[in-house]
Formats: structure tokens, C-alpha cells, sequence
């Protein structure tokens, strides 16, 4: 009489394909969401950047609006806007010039990137990162 199964050695062979498929999805994934936060930074800076041009339109300065309010009250502060926080958003904001910086926190604290920098003449940077500003910017 025949049996039938599995040996001890297919099993193994089997466990150990699943756990190197398994780890390969794991690193694509994390990369994945790592990319997501950063594109949420990104354009939290730019929707800041975008406020304070707006503003400076009509108030011909960065810091106050035309009535004299601090436009910092109206800036979003965090990214996501919603959620677990991965970025601190931070605004110097001058009269006639701005600096917004996007600070890793939580999971993101160790990212490549570092804190993204966006002043009021659009360059775009990194600080604390061992990837470059194109390479982030760009990502």
C-alpha cells in the first residue's frame, strides 16, 4: 500500500518560498507607504506655499493678511491632514519671505529624505537626509 503526503524536506522547501515571497511584499509595501507620506508632505508645503502667495497678493506681505490677522492660523499643519501624523508641517514666516519644513515624525522619523524645505521663491530642498533634493523632490 502506497501512502500518500507530504515529506518532511517538501514541507520546508515550501515554508521557506513563502517566506522569501513574503519578505520581498513586506519591503515593496513599506517602500509604498513611505512614498505615500512623502507626496502627502509634499503637497501640504505646496497648499502652504500656495496660501501664502494667495495672501500676498492682496496683502502684498507673507505674515499678515490685509486686516492685520497672522496668516499662520490659516496653514496646515500636519500631514496627513487626517490620521496618524508622519510629518509636523513647521512656517517661518517673514514679511516679505516664508521657509515651510516638513518634519518627519512616528514611522517616518528614519525616512531617507529627511524634513522637506519649500521657500516663497520655490526651491525645493532637504535637510537631514542622505538622499538628494531631486532625488526626493522628484520621488
Amino acid at each position: 500500500m502506497k501512502q500518500q503526503g507530504f515529506t518532511l524536506i517538501e514541507l520546508m522547501i515550501t515554508v521557506a518560498v513563502v517566506a522569501i515571497l513574503a519578505t520581498v511584499a513586506y519591503a515593496s509595501y513599506t517602500a509604498y507607504v513611505q512614498r505615500a507620506h512623502r507626496s502627502e508632505a509634499k503637497a501640504a508645503l505646496l497648499q502652504d506655499a500656495a496660501i501664502l502667495e494667495r495672501n500676498f497678493t492682496t496683502a502684498n506681505r507673507y505674515d499678515q493678511d490685509s486686516s492685520g490677522n497672522a496668516t499662520s492660523g490659516l496653514l496646515i499643519t500636519q500631514a496627513p491632514a487626517s490620521g496618524t501624523q508622519v510629518y509636523q508641517v513647521q512656517a517661518n514666516i517673514g514679511q516679505q519671505s516664508f521657509t515651510l519644513t516638513a518634519v518627519p515624525m512616528g514611522s517616518m522619523a528614519n525616512d531617507e529624505c529627511g524634513s522637506f524645505t519649500l521657500n516663497n521663491v520655490g526651491t525645493q530642498g532637504v535637510v537631514n537626509g542622505t538622499a538628494t533634493a531631486a532625488e526626493c523632490w522628484g520621488k
